[in-house]
């Protein structure tokens, strides 16, 4: 990385932050597929409409999302595009460590048969 100024640095562990909730990774999950309502993201979800209107917000006012609207909807989709990037990266790293840990069990190590 590079050396970043205090003040940079404070915006990086911001976004990270905002990102650093289960229901904003579910809502940005759902969004990759699309501009998608706050109804549409419920139902994919399956949170609250207060609680996703809530996180939609927050991804809104830190500018990962965009929303535009059109009569009584609201329709959100992702602004930013690193955060393709960044589900990327952390995901596939993720997948590989697991991956990794999940070899290493057999009902061998476990000491429980298979039925």
């Amino acid at each position: 990385m590079e050396r970043l100024s205090d003040d940079a640095l404070w915006l990086v562990a911001e976004r990270f932050k905002v990102m650093a909730e289960p229901m904003r990774l579910k809502l940005l999950r759902a969004l990759m597929g699309g501009e998608k309502t706050v109804s549409d993201l419920v139902g994919e979800t399956g949170g609250l409409q207060a609680n996703v209107s809530k996180h939609l917000g927050l991804l809104l006012d830190a500018g990962v999302v965009g929303r535009r609207k059109q009569g009584t909807s609201s329709f959100y989709r992702i602004t930013d595009d690193t955060v393709y990037d960044l589900c990327d990266l952390v995901c596939g790293s993720l997948q590989q460590r697991l991956s990794g840990e999940l070899e290493g069990f057999s009902p061998a190590t476990t000491g429980q048969e298979t039925a």
